[in-house]
């Protein structure tokens, strides 16, 4: 019995440690733990809706989120995804594991040395910059002030926040992600933790203490293989040291270009509390499952991609990164247009089964319009998820530039159209999901047209598996049209829980074998790639056989 755990321990630490060399793999590992992850979110959005009561106090609490992830956003993302990752990942290829570290130290103080001066002055400001974010609660003192607690309450939790998204970026700058990967798994329970055994007590402070617990719980998950890393952290702030400044020159523009992204968010949030109660409720939850599949498939594949793309920079292998572009953008489109299909088709069933079930305090006419903005947002599912690729191939290029100028264009039109559809046209909160929407396929659109003109890849290499794969995905869209009307008035009583989950169970299958069916009768390449992938994550043995890499694991690490 002591061997069989012995050797539990040893092969599941391995599988925990190990390199993630190869792209579609690694972004196998961060799928499986994201898909996790993302259904967690999605039970602690109906969770919200069963124990928040009135369901309108929802808005506060989404509201609060507000200043604190802006601050995050722009202080930390920016940082990670344009210059942190691809230095470091330059220095630890070429075997300066010192340089690594110093800098990756020196980085994390400076972030918290101006987060903690931004904290204050929002902590002291709150009440102001509350009102800013949402105009629409001045008119009722009482939740003023519960939105001003909110917001105090989760700028707290950004620090542990901070730190533990360096450790990420250190731990996939060495091509490891499952660690990363679970670590909101652990957030996300946090906050369940948070609505489960708090809101009882202390109504919506609950989950906003559990963000507290979420972002701790992030942190100390990937404390082991940091330290197993042997990552060196020092107390010292030095802005002449050469990798601190190299990632200086790449941040100035994506930190602006985050700000102005931040904005459109911020305004979009602000114009929604001016509509009716409950409309910034109805913006969050038809985002959150618009998500999904951007996070799960697009957000993965570009994250496993980056180390590898900054790697092919480094040693001037410019074919090399060409290919591995196409490939992860083909991968992507692939993944995400069903994705997209069934959202826009399944909408109201989606919503109803990921909000709905159970004693959820959503009543049917939120529910209908939860599911019109999920469907306009479910439009741009593909071109955000590219986004996430698209940038990243110009940051791993050293051109950070490029993408900020495009966003900052494409996100100032999505703030011109947001307060065009509601302060001039009136129109309700799903107009909010449009101008998102048309924003992200400016930036796509111009983001592809400029990598292009940089890289110059061969059109017909880029284009030909995009518009097959186009086609399919529009071919499933029409033919699960007419099945899901059917079952539903026919043969499943969706006002039952069980048959609801038939219902969107058997139109999302018959969706999926149809796409199945034209990628296949198209000769769409990513088809072959991920039927493979299958077969090797059928043979589940080998997952728990060392790789080339060993990696020794000292007992005192788990301590």
């Amino acid at each position: 019995m002591k061997d069989l755990f012995r050797k539990i321990s040893s092969n599941g630490k391995t599988l925990l440690f190990f390199q993630q060399t190869n792209i579609l793999s690694a972004a196998t590992v961060i799928a499986a733990a994201v898909l996790v992850s993302r259904f967690l979110g999605i039970v602690r959005y109906w969770l919200l809706a069963i124990y928040i009561k009135p369901i309108s106090d929802l808005d506060l609490f989404f509201a609060a989120f507000r200043l604190p992830d802006l601050l995050f956003q722009i202080l930390v993302m920016g940082t990670l995804t344009t210059a942190f990752i691809p230095v470091i990942t330059g220095y630890l290829s070429s075997g300066e594991d010192r340089k690594a570290w110093r800098s990756c130290s020196i980085i994390i103080n400076l972030a918290l040395l101006i987060f903690a001066l931004l904290a204050l002055l929002a902590f002291i400001f709150t009440p102001q910059l509350a009102l800013v974010v949402a105009p629409g609660f001045t008119g009722n003192p009482a939740k003023t002030q519960t939105l001003i607690n909110l917001t105090r309450i989760m700028l707290s939790a950004q620090v542990f926040f901070i730190i533990s998204n360096f450790f990420s970026a250190i731990i996939q700058s060495t091509k490891r992600f499952l660690i990363p990967a679970l670590a909101p798994v652990a957030y996300n329970l946090g906050i369940i933790i948070g609505i489960v055994f708090l809101s009882g007590n202390f109504g919506v402070y609950g989950p906003a203490w559990g963000v507290v617990l979420g972002t701790i719980l992030h942190l100390v998950i990937q404390i082991p293989l940091v330290s197993h890393l042997k990552f060196h952290y020092e107390t010292v702030v030095d802005l002449k040291n050469e990798g601190v400044r190299e990632i200086g020159k790449l941040l100035g523009p994506r930190t602006l270009g985050l700000a102005i992204a931040q904005l459109s968010f911020t305004v979009d949030t602000a114009l929604a509390s001016l509509l009716p109660a409950s409309s910034i409720t109805i913006l969050n939850l038809a985002q959150a499952l618009q998500q999904f599949p951007i996070g799960v498939f697009g957000a993965t594949i570009a994250q496993a991609a980056l180390p590898t793309l900054a790697e092919d920079r480094e040693k001037g292998n410019l074919e090399n990164f060409k290919s591995t572009l196409l490939t992860s953008l083909h991968q992507i489109l692939f993944l995400t247009m069903p994705a997209a299909v069934i959202l826009i088709v399944l909408r109201i069933p989606m919503v109803r089964l990921a909000f709905g079930l159970g004693n959820t305090n959503i009543p049917w006419p939120l529910t209908v319009l939860t599911g019109k903005t999920l469907a306009v947002f479910a439009v741009a599912v593909a071109a955000q998820s590219l986004l996430n690729l698209l940038v990243r191939g110009f940051y791993a290029l050293r051109d950070s530039s490029t993408p900020v100028k495009i966003g900052i264009f494409a996100f100032t039109a999505s703030i011109a159209f947001s307060l065009t559809f509601i302060t001039v046209l009136h129109w309700p909160v799903w107009s909010l999901a449009l101008s998102s929407t048309l924003g992200d396929l400016i930036n796509f659109s111009l983001l592809l047209f400029f990598l292009d003109r940089k890289l110059n890849f061969d059109k017909k290499n880029l284009l030909l598996p995009a518009v097959k794969i186009i086609l399919a995905a529009l071919a499933t869209g029409i033919s699960l049209y007419v099945p899901m009307k059917l079952l539903d008035q026919l043969v499943f009583d969706t006002t039952k829980t069980v048959p609801l989950i038939m219902l969107v169970g058997t139109v999302s299958l018959i969706g999926l074998s149809v796409y199945l069916f034209f990628t296949w009768l198209l000769d769409i390449q990513e088809l072959k790639a991920f039927l493979g992938l299958i077969q090797k994550v059928g043979q589940i043995k080998k997952v728990f056989t060392p790789p080339a890499e060993v990696i020794e694991v000292s007992p005192e690490t788990y301590a």
